[in-house]
Parts: C-alpha cells; structure tokens; sequence
C-alpha cells in the first residue's frame, strides 16, 4: 500500500494559449482564428489594463486573445505543444510556485497544421497551472478564505519531477 497521501497528487489544473499582439484589428482577428484552429475553442479578448503611449496602446483596448483549457483538452494540448518543442524546455519555465510558462514561435510547428498565407505567421505563449489533487478551494473561496500551508503549497522540484514522468521531458541548464 502507497503510504503517500492521494490528495496531495499534483495535477494539471488548466492550461492557458495566449497571443499578445498590441493592437485591435485585423491583426487581432488573425490572432483569434490561429487559437482557434490550434485548439478547437473560441478564444477571448485581452484588454489593455492601463494606457502606454510609448506603445500606442490605450486602456480598455483590445490587445491579445487567449484560450483556457482543463482537464483532458488541457493534457492533449500540452502533449502536443511539448512534441513541437521536442520534449525539453528550459529550467527557467518553470516558476517559484510550481507553474510552468514557455513560448512556441510558429504555430505551423504543430502536427496537421498548414500555413496559411491569409493569417501569416504568429507565435504563442502557454502557461500551465498546477495544483494538488486536494485542490486550492480554501484560497478561492470567498467565505472562509484561508491561505494555503506552506507544506501543501507546489514547489518547482514537483513540478520538474510531475513532467519529467507523465510527459517524458528533458530539462536543460540554462546559464
């Protein structure tokens, strides 16, 4: 009998594509069709939280697109994202608190996918949340908030070792 307690499993709780292209527009509705072709969903609006002037960018402006997904479209698309970056991602990706966070430059890289002269080329990020099979509950909860102990909170060793035997990733030392 496993001695490890089954709540304190790590799994993935939900992945999150994102484009950031700076601007509304044409350029934004090609942003849109791209998370749609990749994943199948229709992705949202980002809007712009406070006006830069230096990037020509006004608050409550659109500016990026994202998509999130959980549970098994979340797993599938991150098995896929990984194939494009051949199972290895930099230490770097992974955070403090146990999220993983890393870019894909081209989507065409994807298996199936064919460039389209009408949209062009963009690249994309995608950011992966962990949390423990018990779950975060207490912390999102409004009534009865309580902060998560310190011992259940995800660390990024877990996290290393969660991908490096669910999905068979190599970690590379980056100086």
């Amino acid at each position: 009998m496993n001695s490890e307690n089954p709540m304190r499993e790590i799994v993935i709780d939900k992945v999150v594509i994102n484009i950031g292209v700076g601007e509304g527009g044409e350029k934004l509705k090609k942003a849109e069709k791209v998370i749609e072709i990749l994943t199948g969903r229709k992705p949202v609006e980002t809007i712009a939280k406070t006006t830069i002037r230096d990037f020509n960018i006004r608050k409550r402006q659109p500016i990026g697109t994202k998509v999130t997904l959980r549970k098994k479209d979340a797993e599938e698309f991150l098995k896929k994202a990984l194939w494009v970056k051949n199972s290895k991602l930099p230490q770097y990706s992974f955070d403090v608190n146990g999220n993983l966070s890393f870019g894909i430059r081209d989507y065409t890289s994807f298996p199936n996918i064919k460039y389209d002269p009408e949209i062009g080329i963009f690249g994309f990020d995608v950011n992966v949340k962990f949390k423990r099979k018990g779950g975060q509950r207490v912390q999102e909860r409004e009534i009865g908030f309580k902060k998560i102990p310190q011992r259940h909170r995800i660390k990024r060793e877990e996290v290393i070792e969660f991908m490096k035997k669910n999905f068979g990733i190599e970690i590379l030392e980056v100086k």
